[in-house]
Parts: structure tokens; sequence; C-alpha cells
């Protein structure tokens, strides 16, 4: 049996922590990895480097890693049901469009930042004083860009190939490789912010290499071959309206932030911004796994949908949901009771943590009802309706948090976009249920239908038309 036969026919528990641990763990060394190399920066060049970094941060690793998820998690979506479907070919031919299109995005990445990078800096809010450290930098992060666009991008492919373990070890080797060399680089060669970049570069280089080495080993089933690179206006349309939904989450983050920042900068000063962005990183740590089983169970639901599995698809999706859900309760039980706590791991002013815990316990209340949305939206990528996903991946952020935040604050201040919190929560979720509640009667129809040929119901065309 090979790793993708495992997909059809292992335990659907065991398959979902197969897939989803090596997920969250690369998930997590990951964030920890961020929080490290800061503190390097900080020791090495001071508070003016963090201030650089901190510039740079949104407009390349935000930038790279959604252009990444774009068309890796769209592609890898596709390539995971034509898997199921027995069709190789049509896989591999969906892969070496992705791979196509992740190296011209980089290019064209490059180029473009290479061009305008001190006015883009600029209008981040680098001012004379930052502008030279985020440039130092940025320049080198953008020379390794395309190690880390196509690497990234890739890296779904194994996991689809069925290998997550080999997926997880991309991010740790990256990681743990950058933590060696930037000390090395910041403090033995005193190169400051080039040294970081540096060392950020030749460690996404090695996972690079990682990477696209195990598409030329005997035990891959996906193949990169040459005459699959070539583009497909079909497909390219496919890689980009499954992918829409992880591009949208993450630029729908960022203007979350901007929004959130100016709102509170207005109604409650510099406490208030610090305060809600301690309360974004402790929910920013909660949700770590559960992305990690919405990533981890795609490949899984995208292979049996394929497959005609349903019943399997549904097991694995239930399992996410439930799973998902006992973590953020468990989550939930530390920001009810001991939110302060929580706080002060970040910073010991007293007024900070008073504030902080206040806004977490409110803003936060729905945390266990986070799965339900996230898992659902990578459900329905999963099963490569893009409508949904997409849809499922805007609401929270986009049609309910941002205009609350909006809207509330001029009537209610600060008390305004910390309500916006748990309603937006709350809506999303309940929407995303009665998408896959309603999903997955869809699919009791067409296994109903493929009993009997006989009977034709509007669900026989479930299965061909979402892929």
């Amino acid at each position: 049996m090979n790793n993708t036969d495992a997909l059809r026919e292992e335990n659907t528990l065991k398959l979902l922590f197969t897939y989803s641990l090596p997920m969250i763990i690369g998930l997590f060394v990951g964030a920890s990895y961020n929080i490290i190399d800061r503190a390097f920066i900080g020791h090495g060049v001071g508070d003016i480097g963090i201030a650089g970094i901190a510039i740079s941060f949104p407009v390349m690793m935000m930038g790279i890693m959604a252009f990444a998820n774009l068309i890796g998690t769209g592609a890898t979506a596709l390539t995971s049901i034509r898997l199921g479907e027995n069709n190789n070919n049509e896989a591999e031919r969906v892969m070496g469009n992705a791979l196509t299109l992740l190296i011209l995005v980089s290019v064209g990445f490059i180029v473009l930042f290479w061009i305008f990078l001190d006015p883009i800096l600029a209008a981040f809010g680098a001012n004379e004083e930052i502008l030279p450290h985020a440039v130092d930098y940025t320049r080198i992060i953008l020379l390794a860009s395309i190690f880390m666009i196509v690497g990234s991008g890739m890296n779904n492919f194994i996991r689809a190939d069925g290998n997550p373990k080999k997926s997880m070890f991309t991010l740790l080797i990256g990681s743990i490789l950058n933590v060696i060399l930037a000390p090395i680089f910041i403090f033995g060669f005193d190169w400051g912010m080039k040294g970081a970049g540096l060392a950020t570069g030749i460690s996404q280089l090695i996972s690079f290499i990682w990477v696209m080495s195990h598409f030329f080993t005997g035990k891959s089933v996906l193949k990169i071959g040459l005459k699959n690179m070539r583009l497909s206006g079909h497909l390219v349309g496919r890689i980009f309206a499954l992918g829409g939904g992880s591009f949208i989450t993450q630029m729908a983050t960022s203007v979350m932030m901007i929004v959130m920042n100016n709102v509170m900068l207005n109604h409650g000063g510099s406490t208030a911004i610090a305060g809600m962005n301690v309360v974004n990183a402790v929910q920013t740590f909660i949700m770590l796994p559960i992305w990690g089983i919405s990533l981890g169970i795609q490949p899984i639901i995208g292979y049996n949908f394929g497959a005609g599995n349903y019943k399997r698809v549904k097991s694995i999706l239930v399992s996410a949901m439930v799973l998902s859900t006992v973590i953020a309760v468990v989550a939930s039980l530390f920001i009810y009771f001991i939110p302060g706590s929580l706080v002060a791991i970040f910073n010991q002013n007293e007024e900070l943590i008073q504030f902080g815990s206040h806004a977490m316990v409110i803003f936060l209340f729905f945390t266990p009802l986070l799965g339900l949305q996230i898992v659902g939206a990578g459900f329905f990528q999963a099963l490569g309706k893009a409508k949904q996903s997409i849809f499922l991946s805007l609401i929270r952020q986009v049609l309910i948090l941002i205009p609350l935040m909006l809207i509330l604050p001029p009537f209610l201040g600060l008390k305004g976009v910390l309500i916006s919190g748990p309603i937006s929560d709350f809506c999303s979720a309940a929407i995303s249920v009665t998408f896959v509640v309603f999903s997955l009667k869809q699919m009791q129809k067409e296994m109903i239908q493929e009993q009997d040929p006989g009977s034709r119901t509007k669900s026989a065309d479930f299965h061909e038309s979402n892929t």
C-alpha cells in the first residue's frame, strides 16, 4: 500500500492525526522562530532593527505567503481530487501548472518590489531613520523570495502525495537553520539586518532544495515534467478560484489589523492598541492547531471525494470539527479564568494588563466556535467548491468583523470594537455549519443516486460540477 492508498483505506481518525499533527508542529515551530528571530535582531541591532522588520514583514512575508498559498493550496485541492479519481496524469498536470505559476509570480514579485522598494516601505510607515534598516533586510529577502514562494507552494503537494511528515520537515528545516544562522551572522560577523536577511534566505534555499528533491525520487507518486508545465487557461482559473479562500484570509487579516489599530488609536490610545495586539496574538496562538487540522484534512477529503467515498469524507470532517472545537474549548478556559496572566506574558504594565484581560474575555468570548468556521472553509476548498470556500473565508473578517469595527465604535466607543469579535465569530460559525450540513445532505443524495442509477436528482451533478 503506497502513501496515497492510505488515504482511501486507513482509519479516518488515525489519518486525521497523521496529517494534522505534522502541520500543527510545523506551524508552532514557524511561529516560535518568528519570535526568536526578532529577539536576535532586537539584541543585535536594537529597537530600530525591530522597527525595520515590522515594516518589512507585512510587505514581504504576508505577500510571499499569500501568493504561495493562493497557488499551492488551490492546486493541491484539485490534485487530491484527481488522485482520488486515479487520474494521476491530470494530477501531475495540475502540479506542473502550479509550478509554472509559482515561478512567474516569484519573478514578477521580485522585479516589482525591487524597483519600487523605497516608496513601498515608506508608504507602510518607514521614516528616514527606519528606512535604511528595512531596505537592507528586505532586498536580501526579495532575492530569496523565489525559493520561499516556490518552496512553500510546492510543499503542499508533498502532503497531497501522502507524505505529511516530510512536509512538516520542510517547515522545521527552514526554521531551525534560521535560528542557527541568525546569531552567527548578526553577532558573530556583525552583519546586522543584512545578516538577518541572509540567514532567512539561506534557510529558505535549503528548504526549497528539500521540497523539490521529493518529486525526483522513486517514492513520489507525483512527478514533475516539462510537458505539464505548459499553462492551461482552465487549470489556472481553477487553481486561482480554489486558492482564493486562503489568499483572501491572509489579506483580510492584514486589512483587519490596520482597521483595528486605527480605531483603537482613535478611541483608546496606545494602551488600547497594545492590549488588542496581545489579544490577537493569543487568538493566533489558539488558531494555529485549528489551521493545522484544516490544512491536514484537505488532502484526505479531496482524495476520498474524488474516489466517491462520501462516508469517509463525512467521517473525517466530523472528527476534525470535534477535535478543533475541543482544542478551542480548552483554550477558552484559560481566556475566561486567567486572562490577566496571559496578558502579563507580553507586558507587566498594570494598565495594559487590566485593559487587555477585559478585552480578551469579551473579544474572544466565542472562541470555542472558531474551529467550525475555519474547518468549514477548508472542507469546501478540499471539495473543489471555490465559491463556498471563498465566501466562508470572507464572512468572519471582511463581511462581518471589519464593518462592525467601523460602525459600532462611533456609538459605543471601545466596547463597539470588543463586541464585534463575538458577534462575527458566532455568525460566521452558524453560517459555516449551515453550509456544511447542506453539503453533506447533497452528498447523501449523491450516494443514493449512485446506488439507484435509474433515479436522477439535482445531486447527480454534485461531483462533476465541483471538480
